[in-house]
């Protein structure tokens, strides 16, 4: 399982549960289960807890810095995980009737998720240390310095044709960093790469498996640090422009949603 992706492989595993539990009070009760009743009433009381946890959970932890309570790392995969489990829950109680204030919440919730993707995918493109925080643009050219030294040792024991096929390869790299591919493209960009890299390695026959796989390192390295040279200021304001947009629209959110839930109790407790 990929580190970074832990989160959403997590979150899908919890969807498919949840899908799993309401099929199965589906068929037994013989009708999809209504907001009103318990189990729809109790989908949208978890769901709402955990958007709630989404919303202000994180925001916390970024904001006690001076309190170790946990990676930051850490606290954006839970962020992440709730903020997709809880919506989810909160569309299956609706019970599939989107009328009214609750289609507007539920139409504020599909945007605020998608939104929540778009942010993390930009914000896996800014170079961050273990414990989440990022990384200024000098240590990432000294780890560029350290790892192009490091291939070019590697080079040296290679032949001519060789060394002018890697050294193609790294040009092609450094022109693609400084394309608009570098944010939003960056993963077509490394694979186009690391398939051509793949290609011209065939001609490196004499390579041991352990000399390939240091390559095949060296090389990823370096495409991704040049990369996040080319684009830390560029990604940095996207970032910047994202949150200024989010934020909004989960406050919306949880507005719309405090509204909902006070008109679900007073229908509920006031009128009977």
């Amino acid at each position: 399982m990929k580190p970074g992706a832990r989160e959403l492989w997590l979150a899908l595993l919890a969807i498919l549960l949840i899908t799993l539990v309401y099929l199965g009070v589906t068929y037994f009760s013989g009708s999809v289960p209504a907001a009103s009743q318990l189990f729809g009433h109790s989908l949208g009381i978890v769901g709402i807890v955990l958007m709630v946890m989404t919303e202000t959970l994180y925001s916390l932890r970024k904001r006690t810095r001076s309190i170790r309570w946990g990676r930051m790392a850490s606290w954006l995969q839970f962020h992440i995980f709730t903020g997709l489990v809880g919506p989810y829950l909160a569309l299956l109680h609706t019970s599939w009737k989107f009328n009214g204030l609750a289609g507007i919440l539920m139409l504020l919730t599909v945007i605020i998720v998608i939104s929540g993707f778009i942010g993390r995918y930009i914000y896996t493109a800014v170079p961050r240390t273990v414990e989440g925080a990022e990384v200024e643009v000098d240590e990432i050219k000294r780890q560029l310095v350290a790892v192009e030294q490091e291939l070019a040792g590697y080079l040296n024991d290679q032949s001519e044709s060789a060394r002018q096929n890697v050294q193609a390869l790294l040009a092609q790299s450094s022109r693609l960093a400084g394309s608009g591919q570098m944010v939003f493209g960056r993963a077509f960009m490394d694979n186009r790469l690391l398939r051509e890299w793949s290609r011209q390695k065939k001609q490196m026959d004499h390579l041991s498996l352990s000399q390939a796989q240091n390559l095949d390192d060296l090389l990823h390295r370096r495409i991704v640090l040049h990369r996040q040279v080319a684009s830390l200021d560029i990604t940095r304001h996207l970032l910047a422009t994202w949150h200024t947009v989010h934020v909004p629209i989960g406050m919306a959110l949880f507005s719309v949603a405090l509204i909902h839930m006070l008109a679900a109790l007073y229908l509920a407790t006031f009128l009977h």
